[in-house]
């Protein structure tokens, strides 16, 4: 019998997923879109989060577990799905270089200013590559170590208690930001991504998994995270200054000071290679499962080789850190349409197999 996912190890893995590159800029997007006590329009956005965990939960039921490429072949005929399968491998591939690829000009910047960023690329692909080909299961286990290395730094953000300053919150509701809401909505909600690749992860889970509860659980400590470290930002930054930093997060990292240790910022962004390195190896893991049904025999050490060279070869394109978020945008605007509307694909061609009778339990 195959080893099935633990809840426990599910719910780390997908908020690891979901906390990644966007939440070292989550103050500033949320101070320049929505203004003032900006940090609510979290809860609007999680509310979304879960809505759309709840549409594949009704996925997870219909399907009875059943792999969602199961559910597309059983009705769809290969060679129509082939373009698709394409698609979704090559996305999630470079969606998850891309993310690489900022968190690694970042470093770059603070630390080695002098080193090319595609040795650093490299080198992350490598650990990637040797991560995915151990397995959703071990990728689970290992994301779970990532995790217990890293929620400690959640704890220096009571460091910054006595600058905290209620006023800077002010009495007022989202005044002073961009008109277009919307497109506020759309800048900053990627940060909760990462959830929808649940859907993968239906024949790796039984009941004692609990894997809808894990996704609602783990949305629910991303925006517990959220809300805090942007709360904390507003009450010690205030609006006006917020609205120009570019990377609040790392500010407030130089902030703290330590007795033997200068620039402690270099180090705890360091720590946060792991959370990136998460949401990189599950977006190709991710490409590799689709990839394996398009190539049914390709061994997967070929296949996730080839997979990462191609995600290698498109983080060379974006050259500067301002171009790679720029692709990053483009890449998140089609990967929240992709979590809700794929999800919605599937119940519908669920319920017109189960009217048709062609849907086996």
């Amino acid at each position: 019998m195959k080893e099935k996912l633990s809840a426990f190890h599910t719910t780390i893995l997908i908020y690891m997923t979901q906390v990644g590159v966007v939440s070292f800029s989550l103050p500033r997007m949320l101070a320049q879109h929505f203004g003032t006590n900006g940090w609510l329009a979290i809860f609007i956005m999680a509310a979304f989060a879960f809505l759309n965990t709840a549409i594949i939960a009704v996925v997870y039921r219909l399907s009875k577990g059943k792999s969602v490429f199961e559910t597309l072949e059983r009705s769809i005929p290969k060679i129509v799905l082939f373009p698709i399968y394409l698609f979704l491998c090559c996305f999630w591939v470079t969606i998850g270089c891309l993310a690489a690829k900022e968190y690694i000009f970042i470093f770059q910047i603070i630390a080695f200013p002098s080193t090319h960023p595609m040795i650093f690329m490299f080198i992350f692909c490598v650990l990637a590559y040797l991560l995915i080909n151990k397995g959703i299961y071990n990728i689970a286990k290992v994301s779970t170590v990532f995790y217990i290395i890293t929620v400690w730094i959640l704890f220096l953000f009571f460091f910054y208690y006595h600058d905290f300053k209620w006023t800077r919150l002010t009495p007022f509701i989202f005044q002073g930001g961009n008109p277009d809401k919307i497109k506020g909505f759309f800048d900053v909600y990627p940060a909760f991504l990462g959830y929808e690749l649940t859907l993968l992860l239906f024949p790796y889970a039984d009941k004692k998994t609990h894997l809808m509860r894990s996704a609602f659980i783990s949305s629910g400590l991303a925006t517990i995270v959220y809300a805090f470290i942007a709360f904390v930002s507003f009450g010690f930054f205030g609006l006006g200054y917020l609205k120009v930093l570019q990377y609040p997060i790392l500010v407030l990292f130089a902030y703290v000071h330590l007795p033997l240790i200068e620039r402690i910022e270099n180090l705890l962004y360091g720590f946060l290679l792991f959370t990136t390195m998460i949401t990189t190896v599950m977006n190709s893991w991710a490409a590799v499962e689709v990839g394996k049904r398009m190539f049914p025999k390709l061994k997967n050490v070929v296949l996730s080789f080839l997979i990462m060279l191609f995600g290698y070869v498109i983080s060379i394109i974006p050259k500067v850190l301002m171009e790679a978020q720029r692709w990053l945008n483009y890449a998140a605007y089609i990967e929240t349409g992709l979590a809700f509307g794929f999800p919605i694909a599937l119940i519908l061609l669920l319920l017109i197999q189960r009217s048709r009778g062609e849907f086996q339990s």
